[in-house]
């Protein structure tokens, strides 16, 4: 049975959700080439629905259009992503603060058991689930702080240097040295003190940027 490539805004949207989620997984890498009709066949929508959707990329800065050359994933130099980071530490800094303002009971409990879980990758040596917890904590931080703007914001700032934040996370020993600073994060929120909630996420990226200078050594 033949499937109907989706089209129109559904389209788009089905293409932006995949081919995003490839670039955040890093299933795409940097300065590979976007091939419309493959990526379209691939994800089962139009080709016309593809190139909105690489349109839309190239507006966030994941995706780059070469003139006669198509589409890649962008390359980002270790020098900008410092300055993202940058970006990301004061927006990071306001929705831990904001957390720590609305953080529930319940989401208290959740963020400890995070918390736990985080420690055992880290004691289990487990780089991968530690990356993806990681991302999880981070990504839950937001969802408690309820401020939709920054959320957006470090969506597309996190997605211009998945790559970056990867290669951080499989490096020897980080894990052992951000596991304080992400528990420090957990343990302030919980105690519902904006003013340090807001100080350990700006601690934990001022360490992030120290580890990316130190990989461009």
């Amino acid at each position: 049975m033949t499937t109907t490539p989706k089209e129109g805004e559904a389209g788009k949207h089905a293409a932006l959700d995949a081919l995003r989620a490839a670039l955040l997984a890093g299933d795409v890498v940097p300065g590979q080439r976007l091939v419309e009709a493959e990526l379209a066949e691939t994800f089962g929508v139009t080709r016309a629905s593809m190139r909105a959707a690489l349109i839309d990329l190239t507006a966030e800065g994941l995706v780059e259009r070469i003139p006669h050359r198509g589409a890649r994933v962008r390359v980002v130099s270790v020098e900008e992503a410092v300055a993202i980071t940058e970006c990301r530490m004061v927006l990071e800094g306001l929705c831990a603060a904001k957390a720590a303002e609305k953080v529930t009971d319940d989401e208290i409990d959740s963020l400890r058991e995070l918390a736990g879980r985080l420690r055992s990758a880290v004691d289990d040596g487990d780089s991968t689930k530690y990356s993806e917890l990681n991302r999880e904590l981070h990504r839950t931080v937001r969802e408690i702080a309820g401020q939709s703007v920054a959320a957006e914001l470090l969506e597309r700032l996190h997605g211009q240097i998945v790559r970056h934040q990867f290669r951080l996370a499989m490096r020897a020993g980080r894990p052992h040295v951000s596991l304080p600073e992400h528990l420090a994060i957990i343990d302030t929120i919980a105690r519902r003190d904006p003013d340090a909630a807001e100080q350990a996420a700006r601690a934990h990226l001022r360490s992030v940027i120290t580890a990316l200078r130190e990989t461009d050594n």
